[in-house]
């Protein structure tokens, strides 16, 4: 059973502050950030309160395809993924999908495997309550609120870097940086701050680093 402490934060309401949104379809969707769903669990069961295995992944698609506005010679691969998260000895399971678009194969497939684990992973921890996801289920979302700001903490920090150096593109980690701006500035993370910096230099290094590969790699 869990904690008295880990039930409150868990059927707490989820802050409108972490909440995004896509259009697939012509329908609009509401969704938590990856990172986030880390975070969270970070925060509510402890850096060592928690642990995500992928158990099963299986390619359902891999074909040719133009890609850029040359219409290079590309590749699309879709994955489905099952991902389980266990915190002591409640397990849960969690099914997602992911697609990779890349001129290189290898790297189309690592695209598609990393975007279906988080959705996997996002699915299994969405079942422990809302601050995972599990208000936008309710279509009034009568639990997401907006919460007072808060003090960025530890766990988000590292979260953030973790992602940027997951990121394996130079276009993918631009878009994530703009994507996440709405948070940084929510919790104070902002130029002048230490925590910015760190952040900063972190998202610069690793952003030199991959386009010296993309360079190589014509």
């Amino acid at each position: 059973m869990f904690s008295t402490q880990i039930n409150g934060a868990l059927s707490a309401p989820l802050d409108r502050a972490f909440v995004k949104e896509r259009e697939q379809s012509g329908r609009r969707f509401s969704y938590i950030e990856g990172w986030h769903a880390i975070a969270e669990a970070n925060r509510i069961f402890g850096f060592d309160g928690w642990h995500r295995e992928t158990v099963e992944a299986r390619l359902v698609n891999e074909k040719p395809r133009n890609i850029g506005r040359d219409g290079r010679d590309g590749w699309t691969v879709s994955y489905v993924v099952r991902v389980r998260v266990i915190v002591g000895d409640v397990i849960r399971d969690g099914m997602g999908s992911g697609h990779g678009i890349d001129a290189d194969l290898g790297l189309a497939h690592e695209s598609a495997i990393k975007e279906a684990e988080t959705d996997a992973m996002k699915r299994a921890l969405m079942t422990f309550g809302n601050p995972f996801g599990l208000a936008l289920y309710d279509k009034e979302q009568r639990q997401v609120v907006d919460a007072p700001p808060e003090k960025l903490q530890p766990t988000d920090l590292n979260a953030l870097i973790e992602e940027v150096l997951r990121m394996k593109t130079t276009a993918a980690l631009r878009k994530w940086w703009k994507q996440t701006a709405d948070f940084r500035n929510s919790v104070g993370l902002i130029d002048g701050t230490e925590e910015y910096q760190l952040l900063y230099t972190t998202f610069v290094t690793h952003g030199k680093k991959l386009a010296a590969g993309e360079t190589v790699n014509g």
